[in-house]
């Protein structure tokens, strides 16, 4: 996605930066990561609080294996529920749940 798709995506959160972030894109609001882009593919953060609500709503959880110990590693990012993908105010419902997140993170 390109920096304005992302931009109209989190329109009704607020305004977002975006910086360049593991080969893909950080997206914050007011200071706070709330999603990545990496590799064509949008995800949000999430937190033990509200991760059920990402399973729930049929998202993936981001794992990788890692290249040291050969175990799969669980990110604390998730796929854009499929109703939130063309709906900028489900979008900020569930961004404002990754903001939620990301101040509780720290």
């Amino acid at each position: 996605m390109d920096n304005d798709a992302i931009a109209d995506l989190f329109s009704r959160l607020g305004p977002i930066t975006i910086k360049r972030l593991f080969g893909g894109k950080g997206i914050y609001f007011e200071g706070v990561i709330v999603a990545i882009e990496l590799r064509g593919e949008l995800m949000l953060k999430a937190d033990a609080e509200v991760a059920g609500e990402f399973a729930a709503a049929g998202c993936k959880q981001w794992t990788y294996t890692g290249s040291r110990h050969g175990r799969l590693v669980a990110m604390p990012y998730w796929t854009v529920p499929d109703e939130a993908v063309d709906d900028p105010d489900e979008m900020a419902r569930w961004a404002r749940k990754s903001y939620e997140a990301g101040l509780r993170a720290g």
